[in-house]
């Protein structure tokens, strides 16, 4: 049998070279490959795996041309540098090492708040100018100071535990964090406006997701201290930065820690130049052990998909055979997008979540759906998910995962129903897949639809009563909204309600404070498959 052939296009560790050496594949080291894309996709036809970082960029052209290839392996968390869509068409699975980084990156805040306390660059740069500020430069504590953590999953809750080593007292925002967890860590677990009101120091570690895209604005900073000071070493545009400058400039926030930023490479910025606004280029993970971890990581799992068909940290596909893939998927792809629906309609921690399988589905591989349920259901709170790391980052979270499995009660061959159960209340929705092969919601809280999945959608709960329906449609049409299918269903007579509305490209915000504004109007959400 011939050994797997792999091929290295960026500088990785010689240890990673030496991992695959050791485990019998043939490894070409190429690392200034993956600047040259013509000579790329002049090879790459030669190879079953590839192991990049970030200069490489594995195009559609370029893996049009990989017809051996079986993997890619990234060398840190971000794959942007892969076009997923044309990997997962050709049946190439693309991982990535989502944890390799999360000391160094913890390690980059807490150094970064430090510095902040104590205007560490400010004064270095003044000393070494000859200068003797001792008065200018006066600093804060740290000690009996409040941490406000926002996001406290892999990385946040690293920076919480070494915040409290510093003596600090830390509060946490995250929808996903049990108390459980909270107390686990501890923490204590509060809500965002908490975190607001309470911090002297804050700091991001949640990954920007249309929920997290500017959470601190110019009324969040608003509602801070006087004399905050923020660190976001997570991702740009996490932070209002006008706002920030505003804030700074006007002395509410009294300093700002960020090494990343909303348009990077950062050349010109707003906090370019800003007292005490401390600057780095994006070095959260720039640590030697930070990059040998990662390297090592994606040697390790590239050998064991190609030795044994193990899959570990996939962006793009379950573990599944090829005998099992034509009939499951579809029912992953419901599993998902009901996961999906209950995510973008879930606004508190999440404590347990029960899937029941019935029917034929009962008899698939129940493990995949699931993951691709968790995949789905995190995803528009914390981004990066994938169907493989779904489940782990659940249990991190301190979330109850059940599953249940039962022959056929319905009137379905086979139904898929997901109950999300948070800190205020349960919410049941339930799917199938017809002979199309496209899946389809059924049930939702218990009332009766038949609706497919749209690109674009308005969910609407409602009171049961004459005239709504004409007042909701008015309001779309009046906007040039386009409806594409309109469901409906009830409880009963004058009952709970709800709509879901297909419609033609994004849901205008205007559109959506109308409707809410409406009298019958209880919950209004946009959402997206």
């Amino acid at each position: 049998m011939t050994a797997p052939k792999v091929l290295i296009s960026d500088a990785l560790s010689e240890a990673a070279v030496q991992i695959f050496k050791d485990r019998g594949i043939d490894v070409d080291f190429q690392p200034n490959l993956g600047k040259d894309k013509d000579k790329l996709a002049e090879i790459i036809g030669n190879y079953d795996g590839l192991a990049i970082r970030s200069a490489t960029k594995a195009t559609a052209k370029i893996l049009e041309k990989a017809n051996r290839l079986k993997v890619i392996g990234r060398a840190g968390i971000g794959v942007d540098n892969v076009e997923i869509p044309a990997a997962t068409a050709k049946g190439i699975i693309v991982m990535n090492t989502p944890f390799g980084n999360s000391i160094t990156t913890a390690e980059h805040a807490i150094t970064m708040m430090l510095s902040l306390a104590r205007e560490i660059p400010a004064a270095d740069a003044s000393t070494q100018a000859g200068k003797w500020e001792k008065n200018r430069f006066m600093g804060v504590e740290i000690t009996a100071k409040t941490l406000g953590v926002i996001g406290c999953g892999n990385i946040g809750s690293i920076v919480a535990d070494r915040a409290l080593g510093l003596k600090m007292k830390v509060i946490a925002f995250d929808p996903f964090l049990s108390p459980e967890r909270a107390k686990d860590l501890g923490v204590e677990k509060v809500e965002l406006e908490d975190i607001f009101k309470r911090a002297d120091f804050i700091t991001l570690h949640t990954p920007l997701t249309d929920k997290t895209k500017n959470i601190i604005d110019a009324a969040a900073i608003a509602k801070m201290k006087k004399g905050v000071r923020i660190i976001n070493c997570a991702r740009g545009g996490l932070v209002d930065e006008n706002a920030l400058a505003e804030a700074l400039k006007s002395g509410h926030v009294a300093g700002a820690a960020f090494d990343v930023f909303s348009e990077e490479p950062a050349t010109k910025n707003v906090l370019f130049g800003l007292p005490n606004v401390i600057c780095t280029p994006h070095l959260g993970a720039s640590t030697t052990e930070a990059q040998e971890n990662v390297a090592l990581q994606v040697a390790e799992q590239m050998s064991d998909y190609l030795l044994t068909g193990a899959i570990t940290n996939a962006i793009n596909f379950p573990s599944i055979t090829a005998e099992e893939a034509p009939k499951l998927k579809p029912f992953i792809e419901l599993a998902e997008k009901l996961g999906s629906f209950a995510g973008q309609l879930t606004e508190t921690g999440i404590t347990k979540v029960t899937i029941t399988y019935e029917g034929e589905v009962a008899e698939m591989k129940i493990k995949a759906l699931t993951s691709a349920v968790l995949s789905g259901l995190l995803r528009p709170m914390l981004g990066d998910i994938n169907v493989v790391s779904a489940p782990v980052i659940a249990k991190e979270r301190g979330m109850v995962v059940d599953e249940v499995v039962r022959a056929a009660e319905s009137d379905y061959e086979s139904l898929i129903t997901l109950t999300v159960a948070t800190e205020r209340q349960e919410r049941s929705v339930s799917g199938t897949v017809y002979a199309d092969g496209k899946p389809r919601l059924v049930d939702i809280k218990g009332i009766r639809v038949d609706a497919e999945f749209g690109a674009s959608m308005i969910y609407v709960t409602n009171e049961d009563k004459p005239g709504f329906i004409g007042k909701f449609a008015s309001l779309l049409g009046d906007a040039k909204v386009n409806i594409a299918t309109f469901n409906l269903g009830r409880h009963s007579q004058g009952g709970d309600a709800i709509a879901l509305v297909e419609i033609d490209g994004p849901a205008p915000a205007e559109v959506l404070e109308k409707v809410q504004a409406l009298p019958q109007v209880k919950q209004v959400k946009a959402l997206a498959f």
